[in-house]
């Protein structure tokens, strides 16, 4: 079978279809003109297919023409609140937008699903599709896994394979992935402290929350350098911080959030309860009380050593070898499909997508308002899905 000629025979259909779900981006777990999109772009294809319970997801079972192992692809859905700024003649208008082209993703899995099906006969073992909302802080893979996602095909998968777009940082249509870590763990800390407030000009009548935070944010970067191995990183930007009403004010309390990454359990683990306690002691040398949470969202993405090297080699001798890059150092972004991969023994393969033309080092970024994908890619990412489960089910039980 030539997947790769036979996706690019696909281009038109694809386009189309990316351009319609960029217009109409959904922002969490419910994502209804999404799904139905989905559901309208597998229909008539020999699939068994089944819709969330508490979640606007989809999962599509592939089954082969012989016995033989499952393989999970992944595509998410959802978009982000950000308001486009492209100038794109597709370019939502609703205040949200797919700034990190899950839209892609999307389209990519639909026609691998059905390049895969047009070939099924020709398949040892089952494909399952996996159309998954809420990647953006949602924790949508958990929810698909808690509804049943690795038994849809009545067996566990054997490798699960997920692509992530660039709009920055890779050429338009190359790939990189790497064994071990791949993305960060996020989590997020949260702390509110509570003073008592006065008049500005009488500062030592009042517990000034103000100070005692920005004491707070300071001394966490220093703990950081402090506490941590340089070669087992750990990033904490502090991304709000609230507090008064007027110059004159001193506040009652002053709040902020930080979003925190690490790539190790180890790093993670110190960082939950090392991050509170930096926040106590402050607190304590102020005089002021202070309510400190720190909420894992997302672990470490980890991909297997053995699928990571199964992915690259696939993209070398499917589309090119120019068209594979080792990727050097994990990301510092985060993804929910380090849920599966923690069941699965698979891996997550980045690909440049900046618009063509562009400059991928000096292109605006994922989540940026201004973040265009080239369409160019969609072809190839659509076969590279189709390759990696063909080709996967065709060797079992890899060791």
């Amino acid at each position: 079978m030539n997947l790769r000629d036979d996706a690019r025979a696909l281009t038109d259909d694809l386009v189309r279809l990316r351009r319609t779900l960029h217009r109409t981006p959904e922002v969490g777990l419910q994502l209804p003109r999404t799904q139905e999109a989905v559901l309208a772009g597998l229909d008539g294809l020999p699939l068994e297919v089944t819709t969330g319970e508490g979640l606007s997801s989809v999962t599509a079972v592939l089954r082969g023409g012989a016995p033989g192992p499952v393989v999970l692809l992944r595509g998410d859905m959802d978009a982000l609140p950000v308001a486009e700024h492209t100038g794109l003649d597709f370019a939502a208008d609703n205040g949200r937008m797919h700034a990190c082209g899950h839209d892609l993703h999307t389209t990519m899995l639909i026609g691998a699903a059905r390049l895969l099906a047009a070939h099924r006969e020709r398949l040892a073992g089952d494909v399952v599709f996996m159309f998954q909302p809420g990647e953006e802080g949602f924790d949508g893979a958990r929810h698909m896994l808690a509804e049943g996602l690795l038994d849809a095909a009545g067996r566990r998968p054997e490798a699960a394979y997920a692509v992530h777009v660039l709009s920055a940082g890779l050429p338009s249509g190359v790939f990189k992935t790497r064994g071990g870590p791949a993305l960060a763990a996020a989590s997020t800390l949260r702390v509110t402290v509570r003073g008592a407030g006065g008049h500005g000009s009488m500062p030592h009548r009042a517990k000034d929350p103000v100070q005692a935070g920005c004491a707070m944010v300071t001394a966490l970067q220093t703990w950081i350098t402090r506490t941590f191995d340089v070669f087992d990183p750990v990033v904490l930007t502090v991304g709000t911080f609230h507090a008064g009403t007027q110059k004159n004010i001193i506040p009652d309390t002053a709040a902020f959030e930080a979003t925190v990454r690490s790539f190790s359990d180890a790093a993670q683990a110190r960082l939950k309860d090392g991050t509170v306690e930096v926040c106590r002691g402050i607190a304590a040398a102020y005089g002021v009380e202070v309510d400190a949470e720190f909420a894992e969202l997302y672990p470490v993405t980890v991909n297997d050593h053995t699928e990571a090297d199964f992915a690259a080699h696939t993209v070398r001798e499917a589309l090119g070898e120019e068209r594979f890059a080792p990727l050097s150092q994990p990301l510092h972004g985060s993804e929910d499909f380090s849920r599966v991969l923690d069941e699965v023994p698979g891996a997550i393969l980045f690909l440049g997508a900046p618009p063509a033309g562009a400059d991928p080092e000096h292109s605006p970024n994922n989540h940026s308002p201004l973040a265009e994908f080239d369409d160019a890619v969609l072809a190839d990412g659509t076969a590279l899905y189709a390759e990696l489960a063909a080709r996967r089910l065709a060797h079992p039980a890899r060791q």
